[in-house]
């Protein structure tokens, strides 16, 4: 069945739309976290739907408040009618964000919410200039795809955008690899200035930047570096769009939102992923003039529907009250730890880095820096074999990508972490 199910799947979808796994995985059922094949298998799951899953599987209070508002017969009205479910969700959001006269306008995706953001920033500014992260992953859009610094995500050259790429928290291949947290944030600042006055026309629209990178394998700029690089932009009204998609909603545990690490608010945020436990939503939450400054005609047909902003307040609702960013600030810490002592242990561990329920593990060969992302597909391969899945990412596909749900246990998270150990170590072994 499986085979069949795979050969169909390669018959009517995209070539280029990835599958993990050399046999691909069919995923019928879920709970708490962790998850059933077609087969039967049940695994723990360690990536959540790509961060996706924040509550796990079949949590009560998100499946009763669903099937509440289906029972009402209404699944969709579209944004020419009003919709309280959206606009206490958008109120929620807007108190959280911390953006002063915040507004909040819904997608269905993170692609989306980042395509929004761009729309506002260069229409705002009246630039199409942009500035992004090297190493950065915004969606799969053209606008979005057009302002990615991670070229295996770049499907074309063609863009709507200037764009000029800064240095960013990868800095394991970065050529400032060498510097402290400070003369790296000056070096990193002087690079900027640099940049501003030989590759932009000085009226850029807004740098969108991820305060932790997701698909770049979890890297982690130093606090400082963002702020810094606010700073510089404020001198000319740059906007400073934080991409929060993956690390929104205290999955950093440190903080509610990425960003927050910098110590700064941004002009506007996008999110999507963990906000509806599965259900498709995104958006972006903005300062009033510019989230105001569309002049045309819009609306958001299926964006902030009943179910999706439904099960939204239902998420963001048990996230407070269950205090998970703590949960994921513990948790993560143990993460941390843990895979930290395997990399003193293994010489194929590059790196281990990342921030609460985001643990990046950066997979090398025997010189200790070459790329080996045929180590990282054998790791994917094992922890599945010994019922834990997890991700994978970086420019070259030879990051680990840790990233459970943010309702993980304590007995899960030492579950997981002994089968991690136990797999980089055996790769360890085999791949030396």
């Amino acid at each position: 069945m499986a085979d069949d199910l795979l050969a169909r799947h390669r018959s009517v979808l995209p070539a280029w739309l990835s599958l993990y796994y050399e046999d691909p995985l069919e995923i019928v059922s879920g709970s708490g976290n962790r998850v059933t094949d077609a087969g039967g298998r049940t695994y723990l799951d360690f990536f959540a739907g790509i961060l996706t899953n924040s509550l796990g599987y079949g949590l009560p209070e998100l499946r009763e408040a669903v099937l509440e508002q289906v029972g009402r017969g209404v699944v969709h009205t579209s944004t020419l009618y009003l919709l309280r479910s959206q606009v206490e969700l958008a109120e929620k959001i807007a108190r959280l964000s911390g953006i002063p006269d915040a507004k909040v306008f819904f997608t269905n995706s993170g692609t989306e919410a980042n395509e929004a953001a761009l729309l506002l920033a260069t229409t705002y500014r009246r630039s199409n200039q942009i500035l992004a992260l090297r190493s950065g992953y915004h969606g799969r859009a053209f606008a979005t795809t057009g302002v990615t610094g991670n070229r295996s995500w770049s499907a074309t050259s063609f863009s709507p955008f200037q764009v000029t790429y800064l240095h960013g928290g990868y800095r394991f291949r970065s050529p400032f690899r060498h510097l402290d947290d400070e003369a790296y944030v000056a070096a990193c600042v002087a690079d900027l200035r640099e940049l501003l006055a030989v590759a932009t026309a000085g009226d850029v629209a807004c740098l969108i930047a991820e305060p932790i990178q997701g698909v770049g394998g979890f890297a982690v700029p130093p606090d400082r570096l963002l702020a810094a690089y606010k700073e510089v932009l404020d001198e000319t009204g740059t906007l400073f769009v934080s991409d929060e998609v993956q690390t929104a909603w205290g999955r950093t545990g440190e903080h509610f939102w990425g960003i927050s690490a910098s110590g700064v608010v941004p002009d506007a945020m996008t999110f999507a992923k963990g906000l509806a436990g599965g259900w498709a939503i995104g958006g972006v939450v903005a300062r009033a003039d510019v989230m105001d400054c569309i002049e045309s005609n819009s609306i958001s047909t299926f964006g902030g529907n009943p179910v999706a902003t439904t099960a939204a307040n239902a998420v963001l609702d048990y996230v407070l009250s269950h205090d998970l960013q703590a949960n994921a600030a513990k948790l993560g810490a143990r993460l941390h730890e843990g895979l930290g002592d395997v990399a003193a242990r293994c010489a194929s561990i590059a790196e281990v880095r990342g921030r609460g329920l985001m643990v990046g593990v950066e997979l090398v060969g025997p010189d200790g820096y070459t790329p080996d992302p045929a180590a990282a597909a054998l790791a994917l391969e094992r922890a599945r074999a010994a019922g834990l899945l997890i991700g994978k990412g970086g420019l070259y596909g030879n990051v680990l990508r840790v990233a459970p749900p943010l309702t993980l246990t304590e007995a899960e998270a030492e579950e997981g972490l002994g089968i991690l150990a136990d797999v980089l170590e055996t790769v360890d072994r085999d791949t030396r």
